[in-house]
């Protein structure tokens, strides 16, 4: 039986003038002032659960790539002063840099194509749509515009595509972390195979 692939949490960040990061504490400027990491993390996942619930309630419409800062915008509100912002430092997770900053403009008008592409599919064609919110899923991942919260905000994104299409998609159940986990593989490997494949199974009328 082969053994499970650990995920790995090694990000870097090229921040030589804290621009993000609280020297004295050592976790993110916020809004509230807080300083200890426990009770960061704590304000943190709540508040942006608070703020997710009230996007499946009432969802942003999916518009083109600015909407994807706008769900940002939204999620982080009451966290981040920077929130819907591109962030401003470069980013690394396993000794592989996430899309240059100097280049976003390219990007992002490469993923806007994605999605008119993908507004184009008929709501029908399932295995064509899954191919393409693998293929944005991936882009957007390697991408990774913010400082903080790409991914939370990029399953949000997904699940309004999927929505707009007719169909729920989650891929973060709070009861199958087996899900959760083929999609960090996914991504963290840039594997559409994987992604393509779990997309597809996911996606639900």
């Amino acid at each position: 039986m082969p053994k499970k692939k650990l995920l790995s949490n090694s990000y870097q960040y090229i921040d030589p003038h804290f621009t993000y990061i609280n020297p004295n504490s050592g976790i993110l400027f916020n809004l509230q002032g807080i300083e200890d990491p426990e009770v960061f993390i704590f304000f943190e996942s709540g508040s942006v659960a608070k703020r997710l619930n009230q996007l499946h309630a009432n969802p942003i419409k999916i518009i083109g790539i600015e909407t994807l800062f706008e769900i940002h915008k939204f999620l982080f509100q009451d966290i981040f002063s920077w929130a819907g912002e591109t962030r401003k430092v470069e980013i690394s997770k396993d000794g592989k840099q996430f899309f240059p900053i100097a280049f976003f403009e390219s990007g992002f008008k490469y993923l806007e194509n994605l999605i008119n592409t993908y507004k184009s599919i008929p709501k029908d064609d399932k295995l064509q749509l899954s191919e393409k919110l693998a293929e944005i899923l991936d882009n957007l991942n390697y991408l990774h515009p913010f400082r903080e919260g790409n991914g939370r905000t990029q399953r949000e994104f997904l699940r309004v595509l999927a929505l707009e299409k007719g169909y729920s998609l989650n891929l973060n159940p709070p009861d199958n972390k087996d899900i959760y986990d083929r999609y960090m593989n996914g991504t963290i490997d840039s594997d559409l195979k994987i992604l393509n494949s779990l997309i597809f199974e996911q996606l639900m009328h």
